[in-house]
């Protein structure tokens, strides 16, 4: 389960901005919204997250700041010098934060153990790259390192013992643009290995606008479980399909290639293109077939995020979906988040972290009051990120009101316009 992601100096995020899932002391909904961490430090965590802000806010950049943690960690061994660089994308509207390092740093509880990891690094290198592992009350440091710019020397602190296996072969086989956690445990390290393994299968972002978003559905609807599952999911967002069938028919195939540091490319190729129909039941008489062309914006948009949905719910994944109300009625986009706090639909650690301009979703009755975010920009033009729970609402408040009249923050402040 995902604790804290905190980033600095990257996009429109200057200063440190971390999103948190640790629980408030705050007893209420308890039961469906939190799940017990096991450690007596951080005792509950919040299953969602919602992030509220006006357009250009800088919302989608603290994801893209997750999935670039995330490339780095698991593609930083096979980055190219230029397609590394290309990551860097640090605050360019302060002369000293343009050249300055941008820093990520993930917590995370896999299998009862937090994991406190994080790195730095510029276009040329990584700075800093440490992890304390907390297996009781006290962490370890298991390693860490740090780029000194002025001798122009790489610094190693001693490994921990708690570390085991050849750490020097590792850390000889680290280049400066690799991270040294992707290093050991492509080289095999098993205690680092769970780390790993979380980047890779643990996270689920998806972009709802991003062509392509139904491909995760798609590969799944050959086994009849699933199928009946997306069937049933649609039918409890009161969207009337009865059947789904997926043909295949020769045609250009659309391959879409993300890297870690490059805008997503398109590619063409001769092969094989799904055709999707949704059948609608006739009263009375047999099922009518459309082409999924016909449906509304907002049914493939739902049937495009069903893959990943039910991924998250039944495997104690976080999913992140940026834009999760684009096309979607507010009682839908309720739905959705009502499944990562129902215990029979959610599944181990299921989070769901979600950016929204759905002010519906600001009730008490939907969400605890821990749960929700603002980001607004600053007079410097840098994005700030701040939690409900600062402006210490009471149990009762009108959430929803306060936040559009401007309360909490997070909003455009629309002004005339000048006549001709």
């Amino acid at each position: 389960m995902l604790l804290n992601f905190r980033v600095r100096n990257f996009r429109s995020v200057r200063d440190s901005a971390a999103l948190s899932f640790v629980a408030s002391a705050d007893t209420s909904l308890r039961s469906s919204h939190c799940m017990a961490t096991g450690l007596k430090s951080l005792p509950w965590a919040t299953r969602g997250a919602a992030v509220y802000g006006a357009n250009a806010s800088g919302k989608s950049n603290l994801i893209f700041g997750l999935v670039t943690m995330s490339n780095l960690v698991r593609h930083s061994t096979a980055l190219s010098e230029a397609q590394f660089a290309e990551c860097y994308t640090p605050f360019l509207l302060d002369k000293h934060t343009s050249s300055e390092p941008t820093e990520f740093e993930i917590n995370v509880v896999i299998s009862g153990v937090r994991y406190e990891y994080g790195f730095s690094f510029n276009a040329q290198r990584i700075s800093s790259e440490w992890l304390t592992v907390y297996r009781t009350g006290k962490g370890q440091n298991w390693f860490e390192r740090s780029w000194n710019g002025s001798t122009h020397t790489e610094r190693w602190a001693s490994f921990s013992t708690h570390l085991t296996g050849p750490r020097e072969t590792w850390r000889k086989a680290t280049r400066p643009q690799a991270l040294f956690l992707t290093t050991a445990a492509q080289l095999n390290s098993e205690q680092l290995k769970p780390l790993f393994d979380w980047f890779t299968e643990k996270l689920l972002v998806v972009n709802t606008g991003m062509p392509g978003l139904g491909n995760i559905t798609l590969q799944r609807l050959d086994d009849v479980d699933f199928k009946e599952r997306a069937l049933d999911l649609l039918r409890a967002a009161d969207i009337h399909i009865a059947d789904i069938k997926v043909e295949r028919r020769a045609g250009h195939q659309l391959n879409f290639s993300i890297e870690a540091g490059k805008p997503p490319t398109v590619l063409t190729q001769q092969g094989e293109i799904p055709q999707i129909t949704f059948g609608h039941r006739v009263e009375g008489g047999d099922t009518v077939y459309f082409d999924q062309r016909y449906e509304s914006l907002g049914t493939q948009m739902l049937f495009g995020c069903i893959g990943p949905l039910l991924d998250a719910l039944e495997n104690g994944k976080i999913l992140v979906l940026d834009d999760i109300d684009s096309y979607l009625h507010p009682m839908v986009t309720r739905f959705i988040v009502g499944l990562f706090h129902d215990p029979a639909m959610s599944k181990g650690s299921a989070q769901l972290w979600i950016t929204t301009h759905d002010t519906s979703l600001l009730d008490t009755d939907v969400m605890r009051r821990d749960q929700f975010w603002f980001v607004d920009k600053n007079a410097g033009q840098a994005s700030v990120l701040v939690p409900l729970t600062d402006f210490s609402p009471r149990k009762n408040e009108a959430l929803e009101r306060g936040y559009l009249r401007g309360r909490y923050g997070g909003v455009p402040f629309i002004s005339s316009l000048r006549s001709q």
